[in-house]
């Protein structure tokens, strides 16, 4: 039985030691030297006598970042990675949730670590942690000694999502968890050692986590692309081609914007790519069908999940076509997970076209937000539909339902859900039609409350009337928007995902 996600590196390194794990713009980090590096911070963790205490990770992007999460793992403490472009704000607002055992950076960023509210320790390290050479003195037995002291439910990892308050929230994930999904995503997606990924989301982002432990698991190669190339589709795809990149998991921001500028007439991906994957937000079928007409053959598959639910709890292979205007299914559960799909009475949503919120129960669930148990409380509560033993569900404040092939529909946030008019009214829905109209890459609904209007947002100048009139055949009248704002650019938050913080400002 694993207990640690660190056995599955033992394995790969052990199998596949010279192969490239990780792939950065400045280095290639085997699963030898991972293994290296990480055994020699978990050893200067463990000297330090830190035990199950939060790990921070203060690097930019790249094969080192990944190098101490499994430094952290080793030594049984939890990662919580930090990115140098954080606004201090928001940092100090993390570390006084985290109150974090120590600070693993470079000597160069600590001094712009020490502008942060922290006054603990810094364990700096550099390049020489990789060195095979000097392996045999890293006092392995004691770090193993401290790993055998863990168990699957301490923490992995925590992650930091927005908190309605301001105040930050900390996602923690355990050990249990993440093993549980790898071996659900490497099983339904045959991955092997033969494969390689294209990572896009940052390291502080749950949909990295399919990329980097897919890799630790099975001795795949991970590419860490740069970030400037996601706002340039032709040389993306060439590093794709170049580099042989077969599967790629980004949210739909980054291929809608490849669909956009049409970048597959200057590269043909033919025989390189092998899976699309994608999660975060709604995938239009539009920008999904201009990917399947030019590359038909490849997987496509639609991962649906909150931070919360160890980045996705349900999936949908795309096995049948979808005009532009369809919704795209986010399917069904995945293994070892159960969907609820509770109405207002804590009742089970069982008929098609029946609205309720999609609720989890399962290994896969977040054991809570870090240091703050009210918040916890407010999201993770007894399942209403087990009143025998103590069972915690975890709501996600998703509203969906089922189609007809009982495959389950996102429809919007339950923050999203309007009423208009007298009308209930998902804001969603309305995306998802104008989405579908042949000039509209981006859009965006939100609700002006104050002089209660429906504003959409879009990335191209439409008139107003025109876009009701096209979409009239898909929403009533009382769901056409009475506003639209032509956004230039359209924001993108850190994440890759539109900015609805962002365009609140507009209203």
């Amino acid at each position: 039985m694993r207990s640690n996600i660190t056995y599955y590196l033992d394995d790969t390194a052990k199998e596949h030691g010279s192969k490239a794990a990780f792939v950065d713009h400045k280095k290639t980090v085997t699963f030898n030297m991972l293994r290296t590096g990480a055994l020699r911070i978990a050893e200067q963790l463990v000297k330090k006598e830190i035990f199950k205490r939060p790990v921070v990770v203060y690097l930019e992007k790249g094969a080192d970042v990944l190098t101490c999460f499994m430094g952290a793992a080793y030594s049984v403490n939890f990662y919580s990675p930090i990115d140098v472009e954080m606004p201090a704000a928001r940092v100090n607002k993390i570390l006084s949730v985290l109150d974090p055992a120590i600070v693993i950076t470079t000597k160069e960023l600590k001094s712009g670590f020490e502008e942060f509210e922290y006054s603990g320790e810094y364990l700096l390290i550099d390049d020489g942690i990789y060195e095979e050479s000097g392996f045999e003195k890293i006092d392995t037995d004691l770090i193993f000694d401290q790993r055998s002291n863990g168990i699957d439910t301490d923490l992995l990892y925590v992650l930091f999502t927005s908190g309605s308050t301001g105040v930050p929230k900390g996602v923690t994930i355990n050990h249990r968890a993440v093993i549980d999904y790898m071996d659900w995503v490497t099983g339904t997606f045959d991955i092997t050692y033969e494969d390689s990924f294209g990572n896009q989301a940052p390291f502080y982002f749950d949909n990295s986590i399919l990329d980097i432990y897919s890799t630790i698991k099975t001795g795949a190669t991970c590419y860490i692309i740069p970030r400037e190339l996601f706002s340039q589709p032709v040389p993306l795809l060439e590093y794709i081609k170049e580099n042989r990149i077969n599967t790629i998991f980004w949210v739909p921001s980054a291929l809608i914007v490849v669909a956009k500028l049409k970048a597959f007439r200057n590269v043909d991906l033919t025989g390189t790519l092998k899976r699309v994957l994608f999660c975060g937000e709604v995938m239009p079928n539009k920008q999904l069908n201009i990917w399947r007409s030019f590359l038909p053959d490849v997987l496509y598959a639609n991962l649906y999940g909150p931070t919360e639910i160890t980045d996705a709890c349900t999936y949908y292979i795309v096995d049948r076509e979808f005009a532009d205007e369809e919704p795209l299914p986010i399917g069904i559960e995945m293994a070892n997970t159960d969907i609820l799909i509770l109405n207002d009475k804590d009742e089970l949503v069982t008929k098609p076209e029946e609205v309720g919120e999609l609720c989890v129960r399962g290994t896969s669930l977040s054991m809570g937000y870090y240091n703050n148990p009210e918040k916890t409380r407010d999201a993770f509560v007894q399942n209403p539909l087990n009143p025998y033993v103590p069972e915690t569900i975890y709501r996600t404040g998703d509203l969906v339902k089922y189609n007809e092939r009982h495959e389950i529909i996102y429809l919007s946030r339950k923050d999203f859900q309007i009423k208009h008019m007298g009308h209930r009214i998902e804001l969603g829905e309305i995306e998802t039609a104008v989405s579908s109209l042949e000039e509209v890459t981006l859009c965006c609904c939100l609700y002006d409350e104050a002089r209660q209007k429906i504003v959409l947002f879009l990335d191209v100048d439409l008139d107003k009337a025109y876009i009701n009139e096209r979409i009239s055949k898909l929403v009533p009248e009382y769901m056409f928007p009475n506003k639209v704002i032509f956004m230039e650019t359209m924001p993108i938050n850190a994440n890759g995902k539109i900015d609805r913080v962002k365009l609140k400002e507009y209203l």
